[in-house]
């Protein structure tokens, strides 16, 4: 059985603010089944986008980077993936480390 997105993301969501990075939801998409993009933006003008993606080798869900770059470019890629997919859920991770916690245990399930 899989999560709903909205759980998911709420449950991600804590796991950032107990290790005091701060995020929020930039958009917020389809409860039940709405994709995700994680952003990180470190606070430098630079950021990275990512999504979960099918790894046909292993079989398993991974996270891997849809673009980076200069953060105005990173959030205009959003705003068109945004308007072609209004289920679409994008998660915004500020942190100048760059952390997002998305290679921890659970988080791609």
């Amino acid at each position: 059985m899989r999560l709903t997105t909205d759980l998911w993301v709420s449950a991600y969501l804590t796991r950032l603010r107990l290790a005091d990075i701060p995020v929020y939801v930039a958009a917020k998409g389809d409860a039940t089944a709405g994709a995700v993009i994680v952003k990180s933006a470190t606070l430098n003008g630079h950021a990275r986008a990512f999504q979960r993606s099918f790894d046909l080798s292993s079989g398993n869900r991974v996270w891997v980077t849809l673009t980076e770059g200069p953060e105005a470019e990173v959030d205009a890629l959003l705003r068109r993936q945004r308007d072609r997919d209004p289920d679409l859920w994008v998660i915004e991770v500020e942190d100048r480390q760059g952390r997002t916690l998305l290679d921890e245990p659970g988080l791609s399930d």
